[in-house]
């Protein structure tokens, strides 16, 4: 079990993804929560037959699994729809990533949330890894990886915190503006500091 959990965020395009994979090659378990988000969802859960009793099947894709486009395009501009939507499911992705937690078998866990500090979920953690990069490399890269317009990707930028914000509750920060043998060194640098916490921590 690992006792020691770094919690890794980061704004939308920031490169949490390709960091956390960075840390997975070191050996290190990854519990990440948009994977989580998607098993609470899944045919058959209690999560999808909620969502299909408020809804209708309307939000089914041809193969009953969930049509998680056409969820957002309900909920995104509605509040109390998310909130009712964020209601269901936050608990349940929560309890699900502290099983994972507990069952991760590494020196220390990475724990991936994009949204850790705007949801206070900095409790489940011991450090506050972000992963940083400009604005502009932020939109350039979801526009690209989503193919979504500028416009759209503001609107979900808009929705989290600002980038000094989130530099501001960072224990480590990781620059993703640079090149990958760059980020790749960084990581390593962090992994020998994780290691080290994580055995005085196993200590305490």
């Amino acid at each position: 079990m690992s006792r020691f959990i770094v919690g890794l965020t980061g704004g939308i395009g920031s490169g949490k993804t390709t960091v956390a994979n960075l840390f997975a090659e070191q050996g290190v378990d990854i519990i990440d929560a948009d994977i989580v988000a998607r098993e609470v969802v899944m045919p058959g859960t209690p999560g999808l037959k909620a969502i299909c009793i408020r809804y209708g099947e309307k939000v089914l894709l041809d193969d009953g699994s969930l049509d998680r486009k056409q969820l957002r395009n309900l909920v995104f501009s509605d509040t109390e729809e998310k909130q009712w939507l964020d209601n269901l499911l936050h608990p349940q992705i929560r309890q699900r990533m502290i099983e994972r937690c507990a069952q991760a078998t590494s020196c220390y866990a990475i724990l991936v949330v994009p949204l850790l500090l705007e949801n206070d979920m900095t409790g489940m953690v011991n450090r506050v890894l972000v992963v940083d990069t400009s604005e502009s490399l932020q939109q350039q890269r979801t526009a690209q990886r989503d193919n979504v317009s500028l416009a759209q990707v503001d609107q979900i930028m808009a929705t989290q915190l600002t980038r000094q914000q989130r530099l501001s509750h960072a224990d480590d920060v990781i620059h993703n503006d640079a090149k990958p043998d760059k980020l790749k060194e960084q990581v390593n640098k962090l992994h020998q500091q994780y290691l080290i916490l994580a055995k005085k921590d196993a200590k305490a």
